[in-house]
């Protein structure tokens, strides 16, 4: 369930609106859902949630595009309210909530706001909000297209970027993601055979240069 309602955006983004998540997990899905465990439940999917769709403090990596729901800059947005529902439990609830709010949010259709021009600067504008007239809310950026070591040219073009640690071995230790666009799953896995291939290339390279200058630092020592 979701409604939106106008608001005030936050100072320190005054060109974004808002986005509450609250996910309830109904003491008839699951026993242990009774009391405490159920409020705890709810807490931690809701701020998982959370940082899933919305990103960090800076809004880097967020799945929502809060600037969609601007209105006035510093003085008028859409607040966005999404509520969810655990009615059954089988396991993977994050997954399910989260398909759940992007088909929620696909079928959402923002009323198109009119904002009075006489309005000066300072005061807090009038809007008319339409009846008839509907804008679409967006939950398609996803990219499909990569560079590996990007040049700093590259790198102020791109929408987010993956960093793939790999060992010695072709195994994955780390990976990280900044950037506020999304990625297509088979994109991911597409990027990570080409960084085990690069990493097997650079270690290799790496290898055989602190070789070299382990030999260089022998021989000047033999020569003092």
């Amino acid at each position: 369930m979701h409604k939106a309602e106008l608001g005030k955006p936050n100072p320190s983004h005054p060109d974004k609106g808002k986005v509450y998540i609250y996910v309830d997990c109904s003491p008839t899905a699951e026993p242990t859902f009774e009391g405490r465990g159920g409020e705890e439940l709810s807490l931690e999917l809701s701020s998982a949630l959370q940082r899933c769709l919305l990103g960090g403090k800076s809004g880097e990596g967020a799945g929502i595009d809060l600037s969609s729901l601007s209105i006035v800059k510093g003085k008028v947005c859409w607040d966005l309210y999404i509520d969810g529902l655990v009615v059954s439990s089988d396991g993977n609830l994050l997954d399910a909530l989260g398909a759940a709010i992007k088909a929620a949010l696909s079928n959402t259709a923002i009323p198109k706001v009119q904002v009075a021009a006489n309005a000066s600067s300072d005061e807090q504008p009038e809007v008319d909000v339409s009846d008839e007239e509907f804008l679409q809310f967006d939950t398609t950026g996803v990219g499909r297209h990569y560079i590996v070591d990007a040049t700093t040219e590259e790198e102020s073009q791109m929408s987010s970027a993956i960093s793939v640690s790999i060992n010695r071995q072709g195994r994955i230790c780390g990976l990280t993601k900044r950037g506020g666009a999304g990625l297509d799953p088979s994109v991911i896995l597409d990027m990570i055979s080409v960084a085990k291939h690069v990493s097997e290339q650079l270690i290799n390279k790496l290898d055989s240069e602190i070789a070299a200058a382990e030999a260089r630092d022998e021989e000047d020592e033999m020569d003092s």
